[in-house]
């Protein structure tokens, strides 16, 4: 703390007293009467008293020296300089807030525009944002805006059956028989349809035109009819389900992948065996494991396989038994949309889950007379929230379950009519609609599309699709597109290009490719495979193949040479290194380089004429021993040239 009446020093420098109180009067302090020199930053040493004639005589050089002296600041100037600075501010913040006070209900900002009152721009507690335009009132603003929900609400009621994409339709002829298998990869480029009559058809969205024609078609099970046709998770592989025993894998583009192993059929205990025994009815793929996937058959189990050993043996033997404890076919399975449980339709009407994580000795979940005994389940559906499933069945009814309470069905819809072992039904994406088909009775001649709410299971519409049953159905997801199998072997594909995405709308306005020009044979040929090849004639080839031919050969196709990766490769010999020294050496040696093609005596006698005008190496070694160079007549030569029976003895 400061003591009152002492001035604080710091060597040379004084303040004086700091007075707290803005209100105490200042009073005279000793301080003031210290002289000028003493206040701030003083001469270092003896202070000294200048005279007028200590200053008149000092020198140039003087005001160099050390006893110059450093400014000098008026510590009491800024004292009060900066109390009077606080003492404005404080009042100018009490003059504000008394006007703040007195000035309530003021609006804050902008003024308001001309030609507007204020009471109109007064806003409710409930009310944020900017202020209402002019001649519109908050009330008013309110009831327009619950007449437009409440007219949205109306809409929606009124229009729950038209959404539907229906508005448009592509026939794609799978061909002349029932079309009872179609199955749409995840990402929706993609179809295959499958057929009674033992084929397989892939069509392309994107790759067809508006001929709508496969392009492939296989016969995978030889003479089996094919039951189901699934896409995997990932869109990569393809199960196919014929009616054979053994169930197999292809992939997107038609190329078998994998066969399922056939079981032992003299085995009477299921389990031990390494696949089914009999035909198979349907298929199912896990929803999130992309290798596994699951099969059913008449001989009373569900087998779940994986990709890389389903030519060996199947990962899990699920066993269907009755009430009484004896075998029963399923007809139909399926995965639940997380994949916690697999469950089967059988052919005595009843419906059994088991839980994937456990083991399929006891089942979670059995209805024992879920249909009528001795009618076919031809289809079952889990809901997308996974809480409810629907089933179908011959006995021309279909069912909604709630897996909570599975006791008693939740809603029953029937006359609907089939004959199909696999007829379809499905639920909408959005979870609010129930879709099923129904066979051709006697007398009709349209096949129908059966709508239904999920909620109070109200018909909603009946869609006429065909002159012929109605068996598959497929509303995909992501395209927003339905497709349909007829039992005349077309698949319908309805759209609506204002709520569907790609798909079907590709192809749909995509013009036909020109055909081809195809080769008239002018003259007959006349084919001898015995004959003598100066007598043998080639065959005729179309221009394609010796098109492809001359494509590879390197010569006709003008084909540029192909950088060599080893030294020495191809024929070629090894190019030049990277570096300066092997450039450098290259250079030098193409510069001197020898002509190898030349004749050696003429490259020879080419330095004869130089030799004999200018000796260099021969010729001066001998001119001191011998001068005269002596030389063999070819005479003599001659003479000496003969069979060694004629020549002379010496």
């Amino acid at each position: 703390m400061l003591k009152k009446g002492k001035p604080i020093q710091f060597g040379k420098i004084s303040l004086p007293k700091l007075v707290n109180d803005e209100t105490e009067p200042e009073k005279e302090h000793p301080s003031s009467t210290v002289p000028s020199d003493a206040i701030g930053f003083g001469s270092f040493g003896k202070a000294e008293v200048e005279t007028s004639e200590s200053k008149n005589t000092e020198t140039p050089s003087s005001s160099f020296s050390l006893d110059k002296k450093a400014k000098q600041f008026d510590i009491d100037e800024l004292v009060t300089q900066a109390r009077e600075s606080i003492a404005e501010m404080k009042t100018a913040e009490k003059e504000n807030t008394e006007d703040n006070n007195d000035e309530e209900g003021e609006n804050i900002g902008t003024p308001f525009p001309s030609g507007f009152k204020e009471e109109e721009a007064e806003l409710s507690d409930v009310e944020i944002g900017p202020p209402l335009p002019p001649g519109f009132s908050a009330a008013s603003g309110i009831s327009r805006v619950e007449d437009e929900a409440s007219s949205e609400e109306e809409e929606d009621k009124e229009t729950i059956g038209d959404r539907l994409p229906l508005s448009q339709e592509i026939p794609l002829q799978h061909g002349t028989k029932a079309v009872s298998a179609i199955g749409v990869d995840p990402a929706g480029s993609r179809l295959v349809s499958g057929s009674i009559d033992y084929d397989i058809s892939y069509w392309d969205f994107m790759g067809m035109d508006s001929s709508l024609k496969a392009f492939r078609t296989l016969r995978p099970c030889e003479c089996h009819p094919i039951n189901d046709v699934k896409y995997s998770s990932t869109g990569d592989s393809v199960l196919i389900v014929a009616g054979s025993a053994q169930a197999k894998i292809y992939d997107r583009d038609g190329i078998e992948v994998v066969e399922c192993k056939k079981g032992d059929p003299y085995l009477t205990d299921m389990r031990k065996t390494t696949g089914h025994v009999s035909g198979l009815s349907a298929g199912a793929w896990h929803p999130r494991n992309k290798s596994e996937f699951l099969t059913c058959s008449l001989d009373g189990t569900c087998r779940i396989w994986e990709i890389e050993s389903a030519d060996r043996t199947q990962k899990h033997v699920i066993k269907a038994r009755s009430q009484s404890g004896l075998r029963i076919a399923p007809n139909i399975c399926n995965y639940s949309r997380d994949g916690n449980l697999v469950a089967c339709g059988c052919q005595d009407g009843s419906i059994h889950m088991w839980d994937h994580r456990k083991n399929y000795v006891n089942t979670a979940i059995t209805m024992r007379n879920a249909h009528q005994n001795g009618s076919e389940i031809t289809s079952l559906d889990f809901s997308y929230d996974g809480r409810e499933f629907i089933t179908r069945s011959n006995d021309e009814t279909l069912k909604l379950w709630d897996l909570r309470k599975y006791k008693t069905p939740v809603h029953v819809a029937s006359g609907l009519f089939s004959r199909f072992a696999m007829t379809d039904c499905i639920f909408s994406p959005d979870d609010k609609m129930v879709l099923t088909g129904t066979s051709l009775e006697k007398g009709e001649q349209i096949g129908k599309v059966h709508v239904f709410d999920r909620v109070t299971f109200e018909k909603l519409c009946e869609v006429q699709v065909s002159d012929s049953h109605v068996i598959r159905l497929v509303w995909h997801p992501k395209l927003n597109q339905i497709f349909i199998g007829c039992g005349n072997g077309v698949v319908k594909c309805y759209y609506d290009p204002k709520k569907s995405h790609r798909g079907a709308i590709l192809c749909a306005d995509k013009k036909q490719r020109k055909k081809k020009q195809t080769e008239v044979f002018t003259t007959t040929q006349v084919i001898t495979p015995h004959a003598l090849p100066m007598f043998r004639q080639d065959r005729y080839k179309p221009a394609r193949k010796k098109q492809e031919k001359e494509r590879l050969d390197p010569v006709k196709s003008h084909r540029p040479d192909i950088p060599l990766t080893q030294k020495g490769t191809g024929g070629r010999a090894a190019m030049t290194g990277s570096t300066l020294s092997s450039f450098v050496a290259k250079n030098y040696a193409m510069a001197k380089r020898v002509d190898d093609v030349k004749d050696p005596r003429e490259a020879l006698l080419r330095h004869a004429k130089e030799a004999e005008e200018n000796p260099y190496w021969v010729t001066p070694a001998y001119k001191q021993t011998q001068p005269k160079p002596v030389f063999q007549s070819p005479e003599e030569e001659e003479e000496e040239e003969g069979p060694d029976a004629k020549k002379q003895r010496t």
